[in-house]
């Protein structure tokens, strides 16, 4: 786990000495343990040093900052090249299957000089090219320097575990692990992206697709790569290696898929605890988590000596403290705990915002963050989280509403209602609420407008600025996603792409890192996304509204059936309404800020007023007012523009 930089120069003129120092510098915290610069001018000799004077002369210019997590000898140094000095790379992230892979390249004839991922990973490359991709389990974000056919080739994993951003500057190409570390070159605007901004305000979206909140800086897709002709660098090609198979409808019964989702899911969890170094794991104490650290235990027994880290909120009707216990006890770990204050929030939010480059949806995020810093303080350097089963297996509540409306579309009224009277017994859901998300996941989107006025979702509300928006060539609209006729398969696929994944991703690597973490992720491998997707919507969320029904019932006898047994969620929630009231003369500070009369995409009037009617319980409370004061703040310390 790294972090990876480089610069590819459109003319002769080398490479600046001070923005090599300021990329390093800035990507110091995921890779404290060693540095690395190649530097390369087609006619002249490879040069790799960790001294970047070494390179300033050079056309192109790879970059590594070292995280030691396999081989932690000199032996696992990057910048890496290939024996026969055509292939170099710099690599963010780990491949489980190293070993599985290793053998098969032994057999073809390849040798090796060190036990890391990274030289596997390169000799994978060389002798498969780009099919190498989808023999990985891991995640991903490298460049290959190909000094042979002058190209440059960078490619990131399935999901986007890993991030990978890239940008034009003043006379070449660049790309690094962060954002900040590409907006600090000459030429970068810090100008926003006027439809990730309107998709972030009012719905909280972010991270998907190839754009970012900053117009000049683009991210490479998850399964994607980009090659890049050295003789031609203003053209690269861009292309998907690999899909989520949604069109595979296994015929299985539910005994035999609850086995192999079983197998499936030990050999991720078994494949993601290969490190030289400890291994922890967040515990929330919910379902995703516990059977994380319950696989863990079954699978090393009493020779791991498992750590984990859980927040605990203040709130009681938050607090996941006696489900953590359960867990704890059960599995027999060292558990550490952390609760977190509002007033802590404050003192620690210019480094979250810093951290995370873009604004977040919630301050759950400072749970998070909290939960990683505890695990530093212990001497964890990798720890297994649980992100990704909520997407997968239907966790949250508004799934219900998609598998309900799977079954009024294709016509099993007695089951629809069978299924509707079932779930509203869970906490959390109320009928209203079920019947209006199916009845607009089923309506065409031209007749969705009527619908979102009676649940207060307009697309155009009245804090927004739509005349700024109208301007900058955006009319503001909803996410619409594509559906069939299997409404709860359709909805976890977009989750997984586009709508909930990618940014918990961000958070997730950014928390992590900025604390010099490597966080893992199991339930995020192709074989286990693929053979769920392809399962019945049934044996996701059964007829009577339990959710992850397949994955509890695969867990029994690892997990504690209390754990799987529970029927609320709750997540690493925070007391965010409380904690908002409570600095209330913080957040008017904001609100009253210079940089708040600054943003025209806010109609900064309209925004106080709603707060106030917030404080008086004469409007509901919701995260919109988490995102009035993050925007700010970010664009405050990143000193974000908002016109041309």
């Amino acid at each position: 786990m790294c972090g990876i930089a480089g610069l590819l120069l459109f003319d002769g003129s080398g490479i600046d000495l001070n923005i090599l120092k300021s990329l390093s510098n800035s990507l110091s915290d995921r890779g404290p343990d060693d540095l690395g610069f190649l530097g390369w001018s087609l006619s002249a000799p490879v040069q790799i040093s960790r001294n970047p004077e070494a390179v300033e002369n050079s056309r192109i210019c790879l970059l590594h900052r070292r995280l030691s997590i396999l081989d932690l000898s000199p032996a696992g140094w990057q910048p890496m090249g290939t024996p026969d000095g055509r292939y170099y790379i710099v690599f963010n992230g780990e491949i489980y299957n190293y070993l599985e892979l290793q053998t098969q390249l032994k057999a073809l004839g390849h040798e090796f000089r060190s036990h890391s991922d990274t030289e596997v990973l390169l000799a994978a490359y060389a002798q498969w090219g780009v099919k190498a991709l989808n023999k990985l389990v891991g995640m991903f974000a490298f460049a290959i320097l190909d000094t042979w056919e002058h190209t440059l080739f960078l490619a990131r994993d399935f999901f986007g575990i890993k991030p990978l951003y890239y940008t034009y500057y003043q006379n070449g190409l660049a790309f690094a692990s962060e954002i900040k570390s590409l907006l600090k070159l000459p030429g970068v605007k810090r100008r926003v992206n006027p439809q990730r901004l309107y998709d972030y305000l009012h719905s909280g979206l972010t991270d998907y697709g190839s754009e970012t909140l900053f117009a000049d800086i683009k991210q490479l897709p998850s399964s994607h790569f980009l090659k890049i002709s050295l003789d031609k660098p203003q053209k690269p090609k861009i292309e998907r290696y690999w899909q989520f198979e949604l069109n595979q409808h296994l015929d299985i019964t539910f005994a035999e898929a609850t086995e192999h989702l079983r197998h499936l899911f030990l050999e991720s969890v078994s494949l993601h605890l290969r490190s030289d170094v400890p291994v922890g794991a967040a515990l929330s104490g919910g379902i995703d988590s516990s059977a994380i650290v319950m696989a863990m235990r079954h699978l090393q027994g009493e020779q791991l000596q498992l750590h984990t880290f859980s927040y605990i909120a203040s709130d009681p009707v938050l607090c996941e403290e006696k489900w953590v216990d359960t867990v704890a006890e059960a599995a027999a770990v060292v558990g550490h705990k952390v609760q977190a204050s509002p007033e802590e929030l404050i003192s620690d939010l210019n480094r979250l915002i810093d951290l995370q480059d873009e604004p977040f949806g919630s301050t759950s995020i400072y749970a998070q963050y909290r939960v990683f810093q505890l695990a530093k303080t212990a001497g964890i350097k990798v720890m297994l989280d649980g992100q990704g089963a909520d997407e997968l297996l239907g966790g949250y509540r508004p799934y219900l509403a998609a598998r309900l409306a799977s079954l009024l579309r294709q016509g099993e009224w007695g089951s629809a209602n069978q299924f509707l009277q079932q779930s509203i017994k869970l906490p959390g859901t109320s009928q209203k609420k079920l019947l209006l998300r199916a009845v607009g996941l089923l309506l065409p989107p031209s007749i969705q407008a009527s619908l979102r006025q009676l649940v207060n979702k307009d697309v155009k509300p009245s804090w927004l600025n739509s005349d700024w928006f109208n301007r900058h060539g955006l009319v503001p609209k909803l996410y619409q996603g594509k559906h069939g006729e299997e409404m709860l398969r359709s909805e976890l696929y977009h989750a997984l792409t586009e709508t909930s994944l990618p940014m918990l991703l961000r958070y997730e690597d950014r928390n992590s890192m900025g604390h010099s973490i490597e966080s893992r992720v199991p339930f995020l491998t192709p074989a286990l996304i693929n053979f769920v997707l392809s399962l019945p919507e049934e044996f996701i969320i059964a007829r009577d509204g339990t959710s992850k029904a397949i994955f509890r019932q695969a867990m029994r006898g690892i997990v504690p059936d209390a754990i799987l047994d529970r029927k609320d969620k709750i997540g690493f929630a925070t007391p965010e309404q409380h904690w908002l009231k409570t600095l209330r003369p913080w957040v008017e500070a904001v609100l009253n800020s210079e940089m708040a009369t600054q943003i025209p995409a806010l109609n900064l009037q309209q925004v106080k007023e709603e707060f106030q009617a917030v404080l008086d319980g004469r409007s509901a409370f919701d995260f919109r007012i988490w995102r009035w004061v993050n925007l700010i703040r970010w664009a405050e310390r990143f000193s974000v523009t908002f016109d041309d």
